[in-house]
C-alpha cells in the first residue's frame, strides 16, 4: 500500500486534493500540509463543516462541508477531486472512504495515525490507490524534494 510507486503516482496525477478536515489555524498539521502542497501547485479544497461558511475560506480557497458538495461544486467548473487527504479519528475513516468512493475519488490518503484497514480495503476495491498512516507532505519531499515544482520535470525514482 505505502510503496514508493503507488505513492509517486498518487502525487504525479492526483493534483486536486480535498482536505478533509482541515483547519485554519497555521500551527495544526492540517493547515501546515495542505499549505506545503498548495505551495508546489496542488490545489487544495478544504472540507470542513465548521468553516463552511466562512467567507475567508481556509488557505484562499473555499471551505465546503462535505466531500459531495465540494465534488458538485468542482464538477461546476469542470474540475473534479483527484486525491481525498484524511485529517480525521481512523473511527471515521471508513465513512470518508465511503464518500471518496462515491465522488469518483483517484485516491484515499489517510495521514500519520490514521490508520483503518477497513478504510483502505473498501477504497482498493473500488480501485482507488490508498496511503494509510504516512504524511503527504513528508512523503512529497521524500520523493521529489522540497523545492520540486509541478512544471518541472519530475526526479527518476532509483531503481
Amino acid at each position: 500500500m505505502n510503496e514508493p510507486e503507488t505513492l509517486k503516482r498518487i502525487l504525479d496525477r492526483d493534483r486536486i486534493i480535498a482536505v478533509v478536515g482541515l483547519s485554519t489555524h497555521a500551527y495544526r498539521p492540517s493547515h501546515s500540509v495542505a499549505a506545503y502542497m498548495q505551495s508546489h501547485g496542488y490545489r487544495i479544497v478544504p472540507v470542513n463543516p465548521a468553516y463552511a461558511n466562512d467567507t475567508a475560506g481556509v488557505l484562499g480557497e473555499r471551505c465546503y462541508a462535505s466531500l459531495a458538495g465540494a465534488a458538485e461544486a468542482l464538477a461546476r467548473e469542470g474540475a473534479a477531486i483527484e486525491m481525498v487527504d484524511v485529517f480525521r479519528r481512523p473511527e471515521e475513516a471508513v465513512a470518508v472512504a465511503d464518500q471518496a468512493i462515491a465522488i469518483g475519488a483517484k485516491s484515499l490518503w489517510l495521514q500519520v495515525g490514521v490508520v483503518s484497514d477497513e478504510a483502505a480495503a473498501r477504497a482498493k476495491a473500488a480501485g482507488l490507490d490508498v496511503a494509510m498512516n504516512v504524511c503527504v507532505k513528508v512523503e512529497h519531499e521524500r520523493l521529489f524534494g522540497a523545492t520540486y515544482r509541478a512544471n518541472a520535470p519530475a526526479p527518476r525514482m532509483p531503481e
